[in-house]
């Protein structure tokens, strides 16, 4: 499965980025939770993840990879936990940066959409 940062090319990684905030994050971590307002969004740069629903881990995702996303495009509170495996480097999106450069930005609306049909394994 491809990235959410495969979809673009440096020029388009780096306006994400300066949209966002880099925030590291400590091994151990829980930036997201379960049942929580979809509030935040992150892209990781580096390090790992374990993706957990109910306690179990249904995923592991690294760098290149964005977590949050999804919630907040579905407009619904959240469907897993994040813990951070290793420390993390990541680019801190907040609900209403996503959801602009989501409206104003075909090319990231379309990744959006691909990386959470794929993790919901559903298709179109």
């Amino acid at each position: 499965m491809a990235t959410f940062f495969e979809h673009f090319s440096p020029q388009e990684i780096a306006r994400i980025s300066a949209t966002g905030r880099r925030v590291k994050l400590p091994e151990g971590w829980s930036p997201i939770w379960e049942d929580t307002p979809a509030d935040k969004a992150y892209i990781l740069l580096s390090g790992t993840v374990s993706v957990r629903r109910d306690g179990a881990e249904i995923a592991q995702l690294g760098p290149g990879d964005i977590v949050g996303e999804a919630a907040i495009v579905g407009k619904r509170l959240r469907n897993a936990t994040i813990v951070a495996l290793t420390p993390l480097d990541t680019i801190h999106l907040t609900d209403e940066t996503l959801r602009e450069l989501d409206a104003e930005w075909p090319a990231f609306h379309d990744a959006l959409v691909e990386v959470a049909q794929s993790r919901l394994g559903t298709a179109g």
